[in-house]
């Protein structure tokens, strides 16, 4: 059997990122439940399930001491950390050539400053890529790139929430990205002078889907089918090389518990309870592990696809 990985990816993004995408104003206060909460229950879960993380990190975040820790202490772990850009900003590549370097260089030095790590893979923020990010990372001897979403399920759903929110006069943060995207590879592969063809760019790690229908095989809509759904959209992505599960951080809280009622209405899963999400993750690597997969992280991933 040839080899077979997977690599669980977790995308920290704070709960402000939520109320920007819905249109909502900033939540009031320092709460931070992504890095107070999220990151230790996550390094939790992955002891229990014997495997390793990669956190897709915001620079910004780490200026909070707390949250800065939080990480320190998942990467001493055994944990890989990601630059997923300074401030996270939903559109990065309208922003221009200046700006969009000054993200990728000050989110990778925020996260070597508060875990010593300097981090080998970026992921950009919403899955919103285009040539000129890919050929500023490729400048700059970024390992890997883990951004490509060539999903239509998910790009119809999320152009129709922009469309809406903006008829509500509720604008999102979000922006809507080119449909070129739904072209691009499934599996690993090295970008050509179109980020979504293959040739002999930066290697690109793409955000997983199924071979039939290319659903979306995410935290998300992992959660939302619960685990015995879960098991059958797992089947989906079995054969695959690599698995390239990407989680957020939220995927491990609940309305309830850690506080997100004013999330409810618009974030439905928020209103599945932490177990619930808890035995559905481990339904996925239950079965994964037994059809033959080996879990790493992405930066090993990318080293096996190099």
């Amino acid at each position: 059997m040839a080899l077979r990985l997977c690599a669980l990816s977790v995308d920290l993004d704070e709960i402000g990122h939520y109320h920007a995408i819905h249109g909502m104003a900033p939540p009031a206060g320092d709460r931070a439940p992504i890095y107070d909460v999220a990151v230790p229950r996550l390094s939790r879960l992955a002891g229990a399930l014997d495997l390793p993380l990669t956190f897709f990190a915001v620079g910004a975040d780490l200026a909070r001491a707390r949250s800065a820790a939080a990480l320190r202490d998942a990467v001493g772990e055994g944990h890989a950390v990601g630059n997923h850009t300074q401030s996270h900003r939903y559109d990065l590549t309208r922003l221009g050539r200046d700006f969009i370097g000054r993200e990728i260089d000050e989110g990778a030095a925020s996260i070597e400053r508060a875990c010593g790590v300097r981090p080998k893979g970026f992921r950009a923020p919403g899955y919103t890529i285009t040539d000129e990010v890919f050929a500023l990372l490729r400048e700059r001897g970024v390992a890997y790139d883990s951004s490509v979403f060539p999903c239509p399920a998910y790009k119809a759903a999320k152009d129709l929430a922009i469309s809406v929110y903006s008829l509500l006069g509720k604008p999102s943060r979000s922006v809507i990205d080119t449909p070129a995207v739904l072209l691009a590879p499934t599996r690993p592969y090295r970008v050509g002078a179109r980020f979504y063809r293959r040739g002999d760019g930066l290697l690109e790690l793409p955000i997983q889907v199924t071979r039939r229908f290319r659903l979306p095989f995410i935290g998300t809509s992992l959660v939302m089918a619960g685990p015995d759904r879960a098991r059958m959209l797992t089947a989906g992505v079995v054969g695959e090389p690599l698995v390239n599960l990407e989680l957020h951080g939220i995927d491990l809280l609940d309305e309830h518990d850690d506080g997100l009622g004013a999330l409810r209405d618009r974030q439905r899963d928020v209103r599945i309870g932490v177990a619930r999400k808890e035995e559905t993750f481990g339904a996925v690597v239950e079965t994964l592990r037994r059809e033959g997969y080996a879990f790493v992280t992405l930066d090993e991933a990318a080293e096996a696809h190099a």
